[in-house]
């Protein structure tokens, strides 16, 4: 009779581990299809993902739209505001990295601070919570187990979780910034900082810098002042994007 034990064989162990790598498989399959199902449906989002694909390491459609209205420009300059992780979640990430793109990351949080000295040489990290006015304490809220939900606002913050920890930051309006890093004018502007665009916004003087593409998150609360600011200075919503993204606006120069 021939020894068993030789034959080749899975345990109950290996039997779970190879079913729960099939079921992972599957469902990033099944996550994928209804992502091209969703944009399929829409011209523009079949434009957009037959020229990018499904990759891409802002949030949302951010980087797709970024790339498209810029037609992939090479060595624009961008301010992030709420930048956050260097790569995580980024609307810059693939600007710098693959077109050469250099620019401001304003963000609070200076645990970040490190990555962006090893990964992003070509952006200055600023440690400042963007506001109307410069040289006060800003309290702001994160999550322990996720900091990158970051509020002013701690019912928000708390919306995505009970472990809320209280940080301060120096706040500095847009205008000071950007006059202190000697910037008269630059291509993108990318604003994230969950409820607090407006007083971002009240401290800049976008006429001024005149961006060719703001993208800016516009959460219910928030988004008529929004609206209200950039009507008032000129500038218009990029309607091609509108069904695209529904977490952001995207403002051009109405000219």
């Amino acid at each position: 009779m021939k020894n068993s034990w030789n034959k080749p064989r899975f345990d109950v162990l290996e039997l779970v581990l190879v079913s729960s790598l099939i079921a992972i498989a599957f469902s990033v399959i099944a996550s994928q299809l209804r992502l091209r199902a969703t944009y399929v449906n829409l011209p523009e989002g079949t434009e957009l993902w037959n020229k990018y694909g499904s990759s891409r390491h802002s949030e949302h459609e951010e980087e797709w739209i970024i790339r498209d209205f810029f037609n992939d420009r090479r060595d624009g300059v961008f301010v992030d505001v709420g930048a956050n992780d260097y790569k995580m979640f980024s609307n810059t990430y693939y600007l710098e990295t693959e077109l050469g793109w250099s620019g401001l990351a304003v963000e609070p949080q200076r645990q970040f601070e490190r990555d962006y000295a090893k990964y992003r040489p070509r952006t200055r990290f600023l440690p400042f919570f963007a506001s109307d006015v410069s040289d006060q304490q800003a309290t702001m809220y994160y999550l322990k187990r996720n900091p990158l939900v970051t509020s002013t606002e701690k019912d928000f913050t708390e919306r995505f979780g009970k472990d809320s920890v209280e940080v301060q930051a120096p706040t500095i309006t847009m205008n000071d910034l950007l006059d202190r890093e000697k910037v008269t004018a630059f291509d993108f502007l990318s604003m994230d900082i969950e409820l607090a665009e407006p007083k971002a916004l009240a401290g800049f003087d976008v006429e001024r810098f005149r961006p060719k593409l703001v993208c800016i998150e516009a959460h219910p609360e928030v988004r008529q002042q929004i609206l209200d600011y950039f009507a008032d200075h000129r500038y218009v919503v990029v309607g091609k994007y509108l069904r695209m993204d529904t977490s952001n606006l995207y403002f051009t120069p109405a000219d």
